[in-house]
């Protein structure tokens, strides 16, 4: 398993993790949106406290390759000057200096070649370590996308969230309409004022009638009467006829 791998696979598992224990135990879509974009911020923080760490690693490895490189090409330039200091004791008839500077040179040559075989076991792992930190930068890009991702579709899963709920309550509210309809009780209401108004006309054409009996119990008197006086006239003028 690469580094690479390793840093970013652990903090895959770490969100997949949290993303699925929050939404088997969703109540509040709200809170579990927010509290995704919690861990997915702090995935993100871990990640570029991993990422930052190998970058280090890797700055630190090309310093001491950068050391290694600076101390061969020393190392060659005091061979160098040890040699022709051999070889200027050598032409002077000093062969003692001469064998003790070519020594000097010997010794030289000896530590540059250690320090440009340190340089070039280096080489490789430089430019390993090179390409993975690159791919972990690119992933980290890809973690932050994402979040900006996550922030934006949670806005909008909330405002979808808040549309469904509101929706529900209203179906809630014509099932229970439906359920026990308020028009029905309108309906007993107006069947009672109907049967309250019949009862108000029956009472006022009773009371009519009643007046209508009086009248004709006066015109039935006023006839009894005028028969009476007729009478009573028919009477006196057959005196009249009499007594003449």
């Amino acid at each position: 398993m690469t580094q690479k791998q390793s840093i970013f696979g652990r903090i895959s598992q770490l969100v997949r993790a949290n993303v699925n224990s929050l939404i088997d135990q969703a109540e509040d879509p709200q809170k579990m949106l927010d509290q995704m974009v919690r861990d997915y911020s702090n995935s993100i923080r871990e990640a570029e406290t991993a990422i930052a760490e190998t970058i280090g690693n890797l700055r630190l490895l090309e310093d001491d390759h950068r050391e290694d490189v600076a101390a061969a090409s020393n190392w060659g330039a005091k061979a160098l000057a040890a040699s022709a200091k051999a070889d200027e004791l050598r032409t002077a008839g000093d062969a003692a200096g001469a064998d003790k500077f070519d020594n000097l040179a010997k010794v030289a040559l000896g530590r540059q070649i250690s320090a440009e075989n340190e340089a070039r076991t280096a080489e490789p792992q430089i430019i390993s370590q090179n390409e993975v930190v690159e791919k972990l930068k690119s992933g980290l890009n890809g973690m932050k996308e994402k979040l900006t991702q996550l922030q934006t579709k949670r806005s909008e899963l909330i405002a979808r969230a808040k549309t469904a709920s509101a929706q529900n309550k209203v179906n809630d509210a014509v099932k229970s309409i439906d359920i026990m309809d308020p028009t029905s009780e309108v309906s007993r209401f107006e069947s009672k004022i109907r049967l309250e108004e019949a009862r108000a006309r029956g009472a006022a054409e009773l009371a009519a009638s009643s007046l209508d009996a009086q009248f004709n119990e006066l015109d039935d008197l006023g006839e009894l009467t005028e028969v009476d006086a007729r009478l009573a006239a028919l009477k006196a003028s057959g005196t009249k006829a009499i007594g003449s």
